[in-house]
């Protein structure tokens, strides 16, 4: 049965999506938790915010603050998002859900609200481990280092995708008892197919090689849903997810 934004149950990022339902997205979590203060819509958007925190922290990095204060700007921002502060004038009909981050927290950004409250940023609310370590690590390694903060955001918005895509199907052949075979086999996902190496995949593996070019087909079969799947919870409507999907692979592409 199809859901509305205002009765469906909010999904995390890597939760499946009911079959025939579109409403169930990244949108829809942030309509309905401005409508409505339910622990159920706040847990699956602070879901999101832990899914995406790091897009945003690279954002306000290249903006020129220091590691602390995009510490801080970041645990803020989420913390007004999920106080409700402006998702009750969310409007999904008006961009992408990447597209509306982006905007907070360029408002955010433009009001300099962390030189406006001393207290701890946060609140009670703690939805990630912003280690600034681990962050800047993860900052300093990002090739990308001509880019505007912009750019920088849709590159690590797509990666995270991405890797949320992989984490998803690993932990789907692993209930299926065939982590073996995506450790094996998940090469292949960004390998070109008449590169694979199938005769040593299927000595590894002790299979023939036909079930492993079978084996090959279906993993990437799998991961291609899972994208496309992924990829519809950011976008309002089904016809837009074709081209989020070509901008963001163009984005991965420029880097």
């Amino acid at each position: 049965m199809t859901t509305t934004a205002a009765t469906a149950t909010p999904r995390g990022p890597g939760e499946p999506e009911a079959q025939g339902s579109f409403a169930t997205t990244h949108w829809s979590v942030v309509v309905a938790a401005g409508r409505s203060d339910t622990p159920r819509a706040q847990a699956a958007l602070a879901k999101l915010c832990e899914a995406y925190w790091y897009p945003l922290y690279a954002f306000v990095r290249r903006s020129g603050y220091a590691s602390p204060d995009a510490k801080d700007l970041t645990q803020e921002f989420f913390a007004r998002m999920l106080e409700g502060h402006w998702l009750a004038q969310a409007d999904q009909h008006r961009g992408r859900f990447r597209c509306f981050l982006l905007a907070a927290m360029k408002h955010v950004l433009a009001n300099e609200w962390h030189k406006a409250h001393a207290q701890k940023r946060g609140g009670q609310w703690s939805f990630v481990s912003l280690d600034d370590d681990a962050a800047e690590h993860r900052y300093a390694d990002d090739p990308i280092t001509e880019a505007t903060p912009e750019r920088l955001f849709e590159r690590r918005w797509a990666l995270a995708l991405l890797e949320g895509v992989l984490a998803r199907l690993e932990a789907e052949y692993q209930r299926e008892g065939k982590g073996v075979l995506f450790a094996a086999l998940s090469g292949s996902l960004t390998a070109h197919r008449t590169a694979l190496p199938y005769a040593e995949l299927a000595s590894r593996l002790g299979m023939g090689e036909g079930p492993v070019r079978v084996a090959v087909h279906r993993l990437r079969q799998r991961y291609r849903q899972l994208l496309r799947e992924a990829v519809a919870q950011t976008v309002a409507f089904p016809e837009e997810i074709d081209a989020e999907m070509q901008h963001l692979f163009q984005v991965l592409l420029e880097a």
